[in-house]
């Protein structure tokens, strides 16, 4: 396989990555010849997926983490020193959550847990590894945002602001650290099958409805999103920066 459309010897760090799409992502970067960090609440899940993967000899590390804390963020950081021996190149920032309710109807602990998760704890991340990115010299960040963040989704107005914010942080840093030949991107995807989504999409009613909105009809799957999010840290993609990238089964083009 050509150099510009493998991930070999590259070393990854990934945001929420034991289910749903993080867990896909992190299978792609291995599969393509990545060295992978995952992070993760829950220990004992972590470490089942961990063996899975060595099982198959791919070189994967994780750490029990919340990246919603400033303590979770620095015991993250120091983890990448260790294992990865102070090199890193590309930041993939999947973690987030959301609490669907009517904007009238969240308390101002609510609205701050979502930001945490979903905001702040992209933004220090992104600080916290910018040296070893820029001493990468091929850094690549991606985060994955929504398309809540580009249109209205009926509920889950905090959410949607985030996600918002990440387009604008992405383009942001990618013009500020561009010169660091550091890369910045954002994945925006619709409905996609995962744990998280799965009671949603189980409401035959609710699942109508989002297939009458999604031109392919069909809902997406983690591996659809884990391939865009490979690409964009790749070689063969050096010259894209700056970029949010829906992927939405034409979701966000469906007009009239």
């Amino acid at each position: 396989m050509s150099e510009r459309w493998a991930l070999a010897g590259k070393k990854a760090l990934i945001t929420g990555a034991t289910k749903g799409i993080g867990r896909a992502i992190a299978e792609e970067f291995l599969a393509l010849g990545a060295e992978v960090m995952i992070v993760a609440r829950n220990r004992a899940t972590m470490v089942q997926v961990l063996e899975s993967w060595q099982a198959q000899d791919w070189k994967a590390h994780g750490v029990a983490a919340d990246v919603a804390t400033t303590e979770g963020r620095q015991t993250i950081l120091s983890e990448i020193k260790s294992a990865f021996r102070d090199e890193l190149d590309i930041l993939v920032n999947n973690v987030g959550t959301n609490i669907r309710k009517k904007a009238v109807d969240y308390s101002l602990q609510e609205y701050a847990s979502i930001f945490q998760t979903n905001l702040d704890s992209v933004f220090e991340l992104c600080q916290l590894t910018y040296p070893l990115l820029k001493a990468s010299k091929e850094g690549s960040i991606v985060n994955v945002g929504s398309v809540a963040g580009l249109t209205a989704v009926r509920t889950g107005a905090p959410y949607g602001m985030t996600k918002a914010a990440l387009v604008q942080l992405t383009r942001s840093l990618a013009v500020e650290w561009a010169g660091d030949r550091i890369r910045v991107n954002t994945v925006a995807p619709w409905f996609i099958q995962t744990p998280l989504t799965e009671p949603l999409l189980n409401n035959s009613t609710f699942l109508e409805s989002v297939l009458a909105k999604t031109p392919m009809g069909r809902i997406g799957k983690p591996e659809d999103i884990a391939g865009l999010v490979a690409f964009l840290c790749m070689p063969g993609a050096a010259y894209i920066t700056g970029q949010c990238i829906a992927v939405d089964g034409g979701f966000t083009s469906f007009g009239f």
